[in-house]
């Protein structure tokens, strides 16, 4: 094994995804309840945590040399742990490129650089790829990306980012900037409606989509995402975790509606409507949103 820490705890999905992804996963000791990626972790690990609650001394009598978490949502957690003198490492990446720096920190971190790299250059390239085969799109279909539908709460900056890498135009870019889901609330519902998004995309942090619940939606009748059936979800799991997945599996999906969309709107009748998607899938791998 490479020098670095040997007991780690993973307090978020995304440092487990990525510690596997470079091979290092035998140093991971204990992992959060809501990994689900890849799956092999949920068998091989001890749980040890939710997103904002975990079992302290449970953590503490693994003998880690090193805990990783995420955002402010797990400050004190941190802080207990630190109490107790452990070692904390607490990342924040809410943009694609800070995306990309938590991966090779983190590949550093385990004495695997190199390897970080090509991960990084891997997933660069999706993203490159993705852009390029945007810019032939016939339009920009405007999206609306709900992270969750009570209070009804827009997509973080890795979203809205991703969204336009695959040609999209996000409906509410200056709340995406915003770190903390309590600032991205739309506190008026028709706001929604005169932003006049062309594709509503749900990602309801790991609580399964009700499409039903957005048609019956006072007003939103008059949506163009409503009214042509263009209603997707993404699982969190693939989306809304800030590592590998995101700029991965969660970016094919998003290409995949956007292109989808934005040839039926520019052919109109010629492609399927985004109503059985929707319907046809289901969630997993929640967690609290940022």
């Amino acid at each position: 094994m490479s020098p670095g820490p040997r007991r780690i705890v993973c307090l978020s999905a995304e440092t487990t995804e990525t510690l596997y992804l470079l091979g290092e996963e035998d140093r991971i000791v204990g992992i959060s309840g809501f990994t689900v990626r890849p799956a092999r972790a949920r068998r091989e690990k001890p749980k040890i945590s939710g997103f904002t609650s975990a079992k302290i001394e449970r953590i503490v009598e693994l003998e880690p040399d090193l805990v990783l978490g995420f955002s402010n949502l797990q400050a004190d957690i941190a802080a207990e742990l630190a109490r107790k003198g452990i070692e904390v490492h607490i990342f924040n990446q809410r943009s694609v490129e800070e995306i990309l720096d938590f991966i090779g920190m983190l590949g550093r971190m385990v004495g695997a650089p190199d390897r970080a790299q090509a991960l990084i250059d891997k997933l660069r390239g999706g993203l490159e790829a993705a852009h390029r085969a945007a810019l032939a799109l016939p339009c920009r279909p405007r999206v609306y990306f709900e992270e969750w539908d009570d209070p009804l709460i827009s997509g973080i900056r890795w979203t809205a980012e991703l969204i336009g890498i695959v040609g999209g135009e996000d409906c509410f870019p200056e709340l995406s900037v915003r770190p903390s889901a309590k600032d991205r609330v739309i506190a008026d519902p028709l706001e929604v409606v005169r932003r006049a998004p062309d594709v509503l995309i749900a990602s309801w942090c790991g609580k399964k989509f009700n499409r039903h619940q957005v048609l019956e939606r006072s007003g939103w009748q008059d949506i163009a995402a409503v009214r042509h059936g263009r209603l997707f979800e993404i699982k969190s799991c693939d989306i809304l975790q800030p590592g590998p997945a995101a700029l991965s599996d969660g970016l094919h999906q998003l290409r995949e509606i956007i292109t989808q969309c934005a040839e039926e709107m520019a052919h109109p009748g010629a492609a399927a409507t985004g109503a059985n998607s929707a319907e046809s899938t289901d969630s997993s791998g929640r967690r609290e949103s940022p």
